[in-house]
């Protein structure tokens, strides 16, 4: 294990030189923070929870709570940097993320910085996953089903809640199942708990079965999905019109810092709205996934563990053609296995969480969607307008859809065409179409049947 603090500060500028901050502020910055750090790190053996109070107690004199909070997270970073690099055996902040059951750093950053950190720590505490009397059960069912193959994530969320709710009630463990599930079911009122709740019931219906097999199966109970799919919000389907406005908009994106941004954000709502794609799919895009010479683009194991080889409109791939020399211009890396929507900060690659903030952004920017909060239209319904749009063409085009919903679907990813049948939302549109394909084609065979009666 290497020595650290070093006296002449190597290790600090070799991590600002990884970081690769564009502004020379930046870097004066965090060489400041983080010199600050290793001064107060000199006087102790070793990096631990008294070092970083030290720390927050002595810097927090000159800065405010809301810069030393965010100093603390450049420091949080650099000690995850020194236990990649094996120069410190571990970074007390996630070891306390670890005791405390917490995900975040921030919180336990705050408690270290208040008067009395013991108690606020305290009060973070989380409790233990699957500490409950039927943790065990639960805790079996993830590994099986993961070891299966399944990601089931889902569901670990749905026993981790109820998992919690046991732990805050202790006199339920006496309890039989059922009367523990009817008490979680009442804990609230709203719809989609409702609809969690028969799903757990049923899941947990399928775990017991599987440990006796003398258990019946459970018939499930289809009114709280249906109750709590009434209160969803309906897609809003996009007009090419918009979509138009909105490309135009990402053209001329603001990034004086990040030139390549705009033509990004265009290539990246072209192949969202064209192709359907999910934001994690544009996230997931490599550069070995576009193939120019025959026109399509690969999408690796998305939603259920699929793959699928989508050929793109010839206008699409110049488009992107345009953006792939933009970006090698740009000094992106060529390998296969670099990101395809790139930057030169961090990892190189947008999140599916920085690509579904810049687009909202474009949403709000083209008066789509307003400027503060989540009701509006929403990035995902250039799905649902990428298959309805689709689906009018067809019909103005003299194609039936009906043939080619089990194209959609497998285009889309999808398993089969219930899962796309949810993206057809009825629009004037669309209705004004299927009553005229109806004119056409049924009414003629409604006057054949009645001249046919006697």
């Amino acid at each position: 294990m290497s020595a650290w603090p070093d006296p002449d500060h190597t290790v600090i500028a070799h991590y600002l030189g990884k970081l690769r901050l564009r502004s020379t502020n930046s870097r004066i910055y965090y060489r400041q923070v983080l010199q600050g750090f290793q001064d107060v790190a000199q006087r102790y053996p070793a990096i631990d929870r008294q070092t970083l109070e030290v720390w927050l107690r002595e810097w927090g004199t000159c800065w405010r709570p809301s810069t030393l909070l965010h100093r603390a997270r450049i420091v949080d970073r650099f000690l995850d940097h020194l236990v990649e690099m094996k120069m410190i055996a571990s970074n007390p902040i996630a070891m306390l993320r670890r005791e405390y059951s917490v995900k975040q750093s921030r919180p336990i950053w705050q408690a270290l910085a208040s008067s009395m950190p013991d108690q606020a720590l305290a009060t973070l505490r989380r409790p233990e996953p699957f500490g409950s009397v039927l943790g065990k059960l639960m805790r079996d069912r993830v590994a099986l089903m993961r070891g299966r193959g399944y990601r089931y994530t889902t569901q670990t969320a749905w026993f981790l809640r109820f998992d919690r709710f046991l732990q805050a009630h202790p006199e339920l463990a006496s309890e039989p199942v059922a009367v523990m599930l009817e008490q979680w079911a009442a804990a609230k009122p709203t719809r989609d708990h409702a609809a969690e709740c028969e799903k757990l019931k049923r899941t947990l219906a399928k775990t017991l079965r599987h440990l006796d097999p003398s258990i019946p199966a459970r018939r499930p109970d289809t009114r709280p999905q249906q109750e709590a799919a009434r209160q969803y919000r309906k897609p809003h389907i996009y007009s090419p019109a918009d979509v138009r406005r909105m490309l135009d908009i990402a053209r001329s994106y603001p990034s004086p810092r990040a030139p390549l941004r705009p033509l990004s954000l265009h290539t990246m709502l072209l192949l969202a709205y064209c192709a359907g794609l999910r934001r994690s799919e544009l996230a997931h895009l490599d550069l070995s996934d576009v193939d120019l010479q025959c026109g399509t683009i690969t999408i690796r194991e998305t939603k259920f563990f699929k793959t699928r080889i989508l050929p793109l409109p010839d206008t699409v791939m110049v488009e992107l053609r345009g953006y792939l020399d933009a970006r090698r211009h740009a000094g992106a890396p060529q390998d296969p296995q670099s990101g395809l929507f790139w930057h030169d900060q961090g990892n190189g690659r947008h999140t599916s969480t920085a690509i579904a903030w810049l687009l909202v952004d474009i949403l709000r920017r083209a008066e789509l969607k307003p400027l503060r909060g989540r009701t509006g239209p929403r990035l995902h319904d250039l799905r649902h307008s990428m298959v309805v749009n689709r689906i009018l063409e067809w019909y103005r085009s003299g194609t039936n859809p009906q043939n080619k919903l089990p194209f959609l679907a497998t285009y889309l990813g999808h398993r089969d065409i219930n899962s796309t049948l949810v993206y057809i939302t009825v629009t004037q549109d669309l209705l004004q179409e299927a009553s005229e394909r109806f004119r056409v084609v049924g009414a003629a065979c409604l006057n054949l049947m009645q001249e046919a009666r006697p």
